[in-house]
């Protein structure tokens, strides 16, 4: 993505912020920095102050992936708290100040107000995809994404637990049923593969078992 001018910096913010958290547009577009800790490397999502679904109230901290995420969206938050001077109550991700000018309307910077709706998170991350050639994938794909990578990050199951509630999910069920589909073909070859690992322990078993036994002499 582009970071010419401030707006593209902002949007590839936006971007790196998505995939760091797995955070819905409509709470993305409503955050403010208050609501930001890079410290502990978190977000509050409060369900008073931001666009939630159900107005839940969770944590989420930044999720294992590539780290290029963080520095970009940490170092956005840095320029607006440091070199913009934005405080506490202004807004993350804030709009475009748009003025007229010679008969045309430009777009001259950002104001400190929030969009009132997730919709143009939403078509930046779309078009963070089309401007590269390739599919448009929505603001949400992310959360299937994410969901899915719990699947090959985790092993233990209290880490599955912590991945689904850093999603804002209360129940691991919710997760898996909602952001971990497989297919017919797939359950096939998990469950065959499970089979032959189980005939292979079994043998194992079998062979150590006998090893036990002492043999008679004749």
């Amino acid at each position: 993505m582009p970071e010419i001018t401030l707006v593209d910096q902002r949007n590839k913010a936006i971007f790196a912020f998505l995939m760091l958290t797995a955070a819905r547009d409509s709470a993305a577009a409503s955050l403010k920095l208050a609501h930001i800790d890079l410290v502990e490397g978190k977000v509050m999502q409060d369900g008073r102050e931001v666009r939630t679904k159900n107005s839940k109230t969770f944590e989420t901290w930044f999720f294992p992936v590539d780290a290029m995420y963080r520095e970009c969206f940490e170092s956005w938050v840095t320029y607006l708290r440091k070199e913009r001077l934005y405080g506490p109550g202004d807004a993350l991700f804030p709009k475009v100040e748009i003025k007229a000018e010679n008969g045309r309307f430009n777009v001259t910077g950002l104001s400190r107000e929030p969009y009132s709706n997730g919709q143009k998170i939403n078509q930046i991350f779309k078009g963070a995809f089309t401007n590269a050639g390739l599919q448009a994938f929505s603001a949400h794909t992310v959360r299937k994404t994410l969901g899915m990578h719990m699947n090959e990050v985790c092993t233990l199951p209290e880490q599955f637990k912590a991945w689904s509630q850093n999603l804002g999910h209360e129940h691991l069920g919710t997760t898996i049923s909602a952001y971990m589909p497989i297919s017919r073909e797939r359950q096939r070859e998990i469950i065959g593969g499970l089979r032959a690992t189980s005939a292979s322990q079994t043998l194992e078993m079998d062979k150590s078992e006998k090893a036990k036994i002492p043999y008679l002499s004749m």
